[in-house]
């Protein structure tokens, strides 16, 4: 199967009408969060899609509601203000959502930056295409030099998801999920699946991952169309503070503990053991060997290494997330 979403700025009144609503959650970015709104006006809008901005402010204590309206002044309706005061990523993608009415819903992360041609591929795949949905990669953009012991399979820890040069179908066979940070979905998709999924979004320190997969799994499973396009492009910074094995471990226990509470409800075909996929402890067992192991050679491979311990700590989550953590409420 070939497909084709060649870039296309129309002049043709006979173009096809699209609304399109840019969804944004913040939470004390304000400075970030200004790179991603002049990211957005800098991109190139095709005749027949329209666009709105909606910052969705998450009970922030910074200045980010002056920036917004900064941005409101002097470039009218395009943007809009929501302010959301239940805390979490998911409530505020939701808010958003519902307050918003475009044929189209966006949705980016307040520590990203759109490429220039991000709405024209956009336009493109909705309307040359038999298409529900759409997402593609995050490349980084560095706060501090990348550590020598990053480990390349576990990169979705810091925002660095890359599914290789060609479009893609998401579908079972895909080897990611769609990532709420770079994504377009039909809204009449979305009044079918229902909202993202909120006790298991991150908040506070708990650093819950699993509305992005819960939303992929519903959208599968209603048949939605979608596709990974190398070109839809964001650029996503990555802070010091998320360079540390500290973040990387704590990320991958609650990342553990999202799949596990999504599995007391949706569990999966494979073989399961004390409630866990069987999968997780083989692979766990795998890196306590390999760790194990290293403990004798010189010159070791760290990110194998910390690979290896990562694969513990989905394990451990995992476990906690289905026997024990409770959701709130």
């Amino acid at each position: 199967m070939e497909l084709k979403f060649s870039r296309t700025v129309s002049n043709s009144p006979d173009a096809t009408d699209l609304s399109l609503d840019v969804i944004i959650p913040t939470y004390n970015r304000h400075t970030l969060l200004r790179k991603t709104l002049n990211s957005l006006l800098a991109a190139e809008v095709p005749d027949g899609l329209s666009i709105h901005i909606v910052v969705v402010d998450n009970n922030s204590t910074d200045q980010t509601r002056q920036v917004v309206e900064e941005y409101l002044n002097e470039h009218g309706n395009i943007f809009r203000y929501v302010f959301e005061v239940k805390q979490g990523r998911s409530s505020a993608l939701n808010a958003g959502i519902a307050s918003s009415s475009g044929d189209l819903v966006g949705m980016i992360d307040d520590d990203e930056q759109v490429d220039p041609n991000w709405f024209e591929l956009t336009y493109t795949a909705f309307t040359k295409t038999e298409t529900d949905f759409i997402g593609g990669p995050y490349l980084p953009h560095w706060g501090a030099s990348p550590p020598d012991w990053l480990p390349s399979d576990y990169l979705g820890v810091i925002g660095w998801i890359d599914g290789g040069t060609k479009i893609s179908r998401f579908d079972q066979d895909y080897p990611g999920i769609l990532m709420g940070g770079n994504a377009v979905i039909k809204r009449s998709i979305l009044e079918k699946v229902g909202l993202y999924m909120t006790s298991v979004s991150r908040t506070g320190k708990r650093l819950l991952a699993g509305e992005d997969e819960d939303m992929y799994r519903r959208l599968l499973a209603v048949g939605a169309r979608g596709f990974y396009l190398p070109d839809l492009i964001i650029y996503h910074y990555i802070p010091p503070e998320r360079l540390t094995k500290k973040y990387f471990r704590r990320w991958c226990f609650w990342r553990g503990v999202s799949r596990g509470v999504i599995d007391r409800d949706q569990r999966t075909s494979v073989a399961y053991l004390t409630g866990v996929p069987r999968w997780l402890y083989g692979r766990a067992a795998r890196g306590i060997l390999s760790l194990a192991k290293d403990t004798l050679v010189r010159g070791k491979n760290l990110a194998k290494s910390f690979s290896d311990e990562l694969a513990i700590w989905d394990l451990v989550g995992f476990f906690y997330g289905k026997h024990f953590y409770r959701t709130e409420v």
